[in-house]
Protein backbone atom coordinates (compact mmCIF):
# COMPACT_ATOMS: atom_id res chain seq x y z
CA UNK A 1 0.00 0.00 0.00
CA UNK A 2 1.33 3.47 -1.02
CA UNK A 3 2.82 5.96 1.57
CA UNK A 4 -0.59 8.73 2.08
CA UNK A 5 1.93 10.55 2.94
CA UNK A 6 4.06 10.36 -0.37
CA UNK A 7 0.79 10.17 -2.73
CA UNK A 8 1.74 11.36 -6.18
CA UNK A 9 -0.67 13.06 -8.95
CA UNK A 10 0.12 13.96 -12.43
CA UNK A 11 -0.87 17.64 -12.97
CA UNK A 12 -0.53 19.11 -17.14
CA UNK A 13 -1.16 22.50 -17.86
CA UNK A 14 -2.49 22.28 -21.25
CA UNK A 15 -2.00 24.55 -24.50
CA UNK A 16 -4.54 26.86 -23.42
CA UNK A 17 -3.15 27.83 -20.05
CA UNK A 18 0.67 28.06 -21.48
CA UNK A 19 -0.58 30.87 -23.93
CA UNK A 20 -2.70 32.37 -21.42
CA UNK A 21 0.45 32.99 -18.80
CA UNK A 22 -0.92 31.47 -16.31
CA UNK A 23 2.29 28.68 -15.38
CA UNK A 24 2.94 30.61 -12.40
CA UNK A 25 -0.32 31.43 -10.97
CA UNK A 26 -0.73 27.71 -11.13
CA UNK A 27 1.89 26.49 -10.18
CA UNK A 28 1.70 28.88 -6.61
CA UNK A 29 -1.86 27.38 -5.82
CA UNK A 30 -0.57 23.53 -5.98
CA UNK A 31 2.50 24.71 -3.69
CA UNK A 32 0.75 26.77 -1.04
CA UNK A 33 -1.06 23.58 0.26
CA UNK A 34 2.19 21.92 1.31
CA UNK A 35 2.23 19.46 -1.88
CA UNK A 36 6.31 19.06 -3.42
CA UNK A 37 7.15 19.48 -7.08
CA UNK A 38 8.91 16.38 -8.18
CA UNK A 39 9.22 17.16 -11.20
CA UNK A 40 8.09 19.08 -14.41
CA UNK A 41 9.35 19.40 -18.14
CA UNK A 42 7.87 21.62 -21.06
CA UNK A 43 7.18 19.59 -24.34
CA UNK A 44 4.60 19.34 -27.15
CA UNK A 45 3.06 15.76 -27.15
CA UNK A 46 1.86 13.93 -30.38
CA UNK A 47 -1.42 12.14 -30.80
CA UNK A 48 -0.13 8.45 -29.88
CA UNK A 49 1.15 9.86 -26.52
CA UNK A 50 -2.20 11.81 -25.89
CA UNK A 51 -3.86 8.61 -27.10
CA UNK A 52 -1.86 6.32 -24.37
CA UNK A 53 -2.72 8.93 -21.58
CA UNK A 54 -6.18 9.27 -22.03
CA UNK A 55 -6.42 5.84 -22.40
CA UNK A 56 -5.02 4.31 -19.57
CA UNK A 57 -8.39 3.00 -18.54
CA UNK A 58 -9.48 0.52 -21.07
CA UNK A 59 -12.76 1.48 -20.30
CA UNK A 60 -12.65 5.35 -20.86
CA UNK A 61 -14.10 5.90 -24.51
CA UNK A 62 -17.13 3.90 -22.94
CA UNK A 63 -17.25 6.23 -20.00
CA UNK A 64 -16.34 9.23 -21.88
CA UNK A 65 -19.46 8.59 -23.92
CA UNK A 66 -21.39 8.18 -21.36
CA UNK A 67 -21.42 10.89 -19.70
CA UNK A 68 -21.57 13.37 -22.66
CA UNK A 69 -24.52 11.53 -23.67
CA UNK A 70 -26.12 12.10 -20.61
CA UNK A 71 -24.62 15.50 -20.43
CA UNK A 72 -26.61 16.55 -24.35
CA UNK A 73 -29.77 14.73 -22.84
CA UNK A 74 -29.99 16.69 -20.04
CA UNK A 75 -29.59 19.86 -21.92
CA UNK A 76 -32.46 18.22 -24.06
CA UNK A 77 -30.11 18.42 -27.34
CA UNK A 78 -29.69 15.12 -29.22
CA UNK A 79 -26.46 13.64 -29.41
CA UNK A 80 -24.41 12.86 -32.53
CA UNK A 81 -24.81 9.00 -31.50
CA UNK A 82 -26.30 6.75 -29.21
CA UNK A 83 -22.82 4.44 -29.01
CA UNK A 84 -20.70 5.40 -26.41
CA UNK A 85 -17.82 4.32 -27.51
CA UNK A 86 -17.99 6.12 -30.87
CA UNK A 87 -18.68 9.45 -28.81
CA UNK A 88 -15.73 8.56 -26.90
CA UNK A 89 -13.52 8.36 -30.03
CA UNK A 90 -14.82 12.01 -31.09
CA UNK A 91 -13.96 12.65 -27.92
CA UNK A 92 -10.27 11.64 -28.04
CA UNK A 93 -10.03 12.86 -31.71
CA UNK A 94 -10.32 16.51 -30.19
CA UNK A 95 -8.56 15.90 -27.29
CA UNK A 96 -5.96 15.10 -29.94
CA UNK A 97 -6.23 18.48 -31.93
CA UNK A 98 -6.05 20.12 -28.60
CA UNK A 99 -3.06 18.70 -26.40
CA UNK A 100 -1.22 18.56 -29.82
CA UNK A 101 -1.46 21.74 -30.63
CA UNK A 102 0.81 23.76 -28.43
CA UNK A 103 3.33 23.05 -25.15
CA UNK A 104 2.44 21.56 -22.22
CA UNK A 105 3.97 21.12 -19.10
CA UNK A 106 3.82 18.10 -17.17
CA UNK A 107 4.40 18.06 -13.38
CA UNK A 108 4.62 15.20 -11.03
CA UNK A 109 3.22 16.78 -7.08
CA UNK A 110 3.65 14.45 -4.13
CA UNK A 111 2.05 15.07 -0.75
CA UNK A 112 -0.09 13.89 1.72
CA UNK A 113 -4.10 13.68 -0.60
CA UNK A 114 -2.11 15.34 -3.05
CA UNK A 115 -4.83 13.56 -5.91
CA UNK A 116 -7.62 15.30 -3.84
CA UNK A 117 -5.77 18.58 -3.18
CA UNK A 118 -4.97 19.04 -6.23
CA UNK A 119 -8.38 18.11 -8.15
CA UNK A 120 -9.76 19.97 -5.19
CA UNK A 121 -7.24 23.22 -5.86
CA UNK A 122 -8.00 22.47 -9.94
CA UNK A 123 -12.16 22.82 -10.19
CA UNK A 124 -14.26 20.59 -11.47
CA UNK A 125 -13.21 19.65 -15.55
CA UNK A 126 -15.97 22.08 -16.85
CA UNK A 127 -15.02 25.70 -16.15
CA UNK A 128 -18.58 27.29 -16.28
CA UNK A 129 -20.12 25.44 -13.45
CA UNK A 130 -16.41 25.22 -11.33
CA UNK A 131 -16.16 26.53 -7.86
CA UNK A 132 -15.48 30.61 -7.50
CA UNK A 133 -11.74 30.16 -6.17
CA UNK A 134 -10.53 26.75 -7.90
CA UNK A 135 -8.00 27.55 -10.51
CA UNK A 136 -10.42 26.64 -13.48
CA UNK A 137 -13.46 28.60 -11.93
CA UNK A 138 -11.42 31.71 -11.46
CA UNK A 139 -9.75 31.96 -14.72
CA UNK A 140 -11.92 30.55 -18.25
CA UNK A 141 -14.87 31.03 -18.93
CA UNK A 142 -15.42 28.02 -21.34
CA UNK A 143 -17.94 25.54 -21.13
CA UNK A 144 -19.58 22.00 -22.67
CA UNK A 145 -22.20 23.96 -24.66
CA UNK A 146 -19.11 26.49 -26.26
CA UNK A 147 -17.28 23.20 -27.10
CA UNK A 148 -19.77 21.41 -28.46
CA UNK A 149 -21.09 24.22 -30.58
CA UNK A 150 -17.65 24.50 -32.06
CA UNK A 151 -16.63 21.19 -32.12
CA UNK A 152 -13.60 21.18 -29.77
CA UNK A 153 -12.53 20.40 -26.84
CA UNK A 154 -13.36 22.21 -23.74
CA UNK A 155 -10.24 24.54 -22.42
CA UNK A 156 -10.23 23.69 -18.89
CA UNK A 157 -5.81 25.13 -18.81
CA UNK A 158 -5.38 21.50 -17.01
CA UNK A 159 -4.96 17.95 -16.56
CA UNK A 160 -4.95 16.50 -13.15
CA UNK A 161 -4.98 12.79 -12.37
CA UNK A 162 -8.63 11.06 -10.59
CA UNK A 163 -7.28 7.99 -8.73
CA UNK A 164 -3.74 6.54 -7.09
CA UNK A 165 -3.77 3.96 -9.68
CA UNK A 166 -4.64 6.57 -13.22
CA UNK A 167 -2.08 9.29 -11.79
CA UNK A 168 0.74 6.07 -11.69
CA UNK A 169 -0.35 4.84 -14.84
CA UNK A 170 -0.13 8.44 -16.14
CA UNK A 171 3.42 9.38 -14.74
CA UNK A 172 5.00 6.47 -16.72
CA UNK A 173 3.30 7.54 -20.16
CA UNK A 174 5.18 11.19 -18.93
CA UNK A 175 8.01 10.58 -17.18
CA UNK A 176 11.40 8.02 -17.18
CA UNK A 177 12.03 6.98 -13.54
CA UNK A 178 15.28 9.48 -13.86
CA UNK A 179 13.78 12.86 -14.31
CA UNK A 180 11.99 12.31 -11.25
CA UNK A 181 13.96 14.14 -8.36
CA UNK A 182 13.86 12.82 -4.50
CA UNK A 183 14.68 15.40 -1.96
CA UNK A 184 13.44 16.69 1.36
CA UNK A 185 11.54 20.24 1.98
CA UNK A 186 12.25 21.76 5.25
CA UNK A 187 8.17 22.41 5.72
CA UNK A 188 7.73 18.86 5.61
CA UNK A 189 8.41 18.75 9.23
CA UNK A 190 5.70 20.83 10.01
CA UNK A 191 3.15 18.64 7.73
CA UNK A 192 4.45 15.86 8.69
CA UNK A 193 6.18 15.26 11.96
CA UNK A 194 4.24 14.17 14.26
CA UNK A 195 5.82 16.38 17.93
CA UNK A 196 7.11 19.00 15.62
CA UNK A 197 11.20 18.05 16.91
CA UNK A 198 13.62 20.46 15.70
CA UNK A 199 11.66 23.50 15.76
CA UNK A 200 13.30 24.95 18.77
CA UNK A 201 16.72 25.53 19.37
Amino acid sequence: MTDIKKERTLVIIKPDGIQRSLIGEILKRYERTGLKLVAMKMIIPNRTQIEKHYTVDPEWLFKCGSKAINSYKEKGITPPSENPVDIGKMTLEKLKNYMTSGPVIAMIWTGMNAIGVVRKITGSTEPLTSDVGSIRGDFTIDSYQISDTSERSVRNLIHASSSVDEAEKEIEIWFDKKEIINYRLFNEVVLYDTNLDGILE
